[in-house]
C-alpha cells in the first residue's frame, strides 16, 4: 500500500510537467469566430477548410428559339466537393472553389410534339464569401462570385417519335457554359446549408442567330471540417 500511494503522489506531482511538454509548441487562445468551421485554436496560419455538397437545383433554359426556351422549371440533383481559403489572418473573407456536378435543363415543343432535355454539367465555381460570426459556432455567409462549367452528359427526348438524342451534339447545345452565382449560407459547427442562383451568360445555342441562356435557383445542405 505504501508503495502504491508513492506511484500515484508521484503521477500526481509529475502530470503539470507531463502536459507542459505536450502542449503544441505554437498554441495561442482561439482566435475570434470568422472561420466556416467549428472554432478551434489558432496555430499563426489562415484557416483552410473542405466541404461536402448535397442538393437540388430548379433550372430553366430561357432562348430565343421558341422550341428550345425552357418552359416549366427542370429539378436535378446538385452534388460534389469545395475548398476554401481564408484571405488573411482574422479576415472574416474566404475564397471558395471547388467541382460539382449539376443536373440542368428544360422541355420546348417542336411541330406540335412535346420534348424535354436534360443539360448534365460538371461545374467549376469560384467565389468570395464574408464569414459573419453572429454566436460562437454559429455564422451568415453571403457569397458573389462565378462559374465555368463543361456539359457532360444529357439526353434530347421526343416523346411523340420515342426517340432520345444526346444534347451536346452537333444538333444540340455548346458544351461550354458560363455566369455568375450569387447566394448566402449558413453555418452551424460543422453543418453547411446555402440557397443560391446561376446565372448563365454564355449562349449555349449553337445558332448563330439565337441565344439560349441557362439559370437555375439552388438548395445544398453538407458539411464542413
Amino acid at each position: 500500500m505504501k508503495r502504491l500511494l508513492i506511484a500515484v503522489m508521484s503521477l500526481v506531482l509529475a502530470a503539470p510537467a507531463v502536459a507542459q511538454v505536450h502542449r503544441p509548441p505554437h498554441y495561442s487562445p482561439p482566435r475570434p469566430h470568422y472561420a466556416p468551421r467549428a472554432a478551434r485554436p489558432s496555430y499563426g496560419d489562415t484557416d483552410v477548410y473542405f466541404g461536402l455538397r448535397l442538393g437540388l437545383g430548379l433550372a430553366t433554359v430561357n432562348s430565343d428559339d421558341h422550341r428550345l426556351d425552357g418552359g416549366s422549371i427542370q429539378p436535378g440533383l446538385n452534388a460534389g466537393a469545395v475548398v476554401g481559403f481564408q484571405l488573411g489572418y482574422h479576415s472574416p473573407v474566404y475564397l471558395e472553389t471547388g467541382i460539382l456536378y449539376a443536373a440542368k435543363g428544360g422541355e420546348g415543343t417542336h411541330n406540335g410534339s412535346k420534348f424535354t432535355y436534360g443539360l448534365d454539367y460538371l461545374e467549376f465555381p469560384l467565389v468570395m464569401k464574408y464569414d459573419i460570426g453572429l454566436v460562437p459556432g454559429f455564422s451568415v455567409q453571403p457569397f458573389f462570385g462565378g462559374f465555368v462549367a463543361v456539359g457532360v452528359g444529357g439526353k434530347i427526348k421526343d416523346f411523340d417519335n420515342r426517340k432520345a438524342y444526346s444534347s451536346f451534339d452537333d444538333d444540340g447545345f455548346q458544351r461550354f457554359d458560363a455566369g455568375l452565382r450569387l447566394g448566402c449560407g449558413l453555418q452551424f459547427d460543422h453543418l453547411y446549408g446555402e440557397l443560391g442562383y446561376d446565372i448563365g451568360l454564355a449562349n449555349i445555342s449553337r445558332d448563330y442567330f439565337d441565344t439560349s441562356h441557362t439559370g437555375m435557383f439552388f438548395a445544398t445542405i453538407g458539411v464542413n471540417f
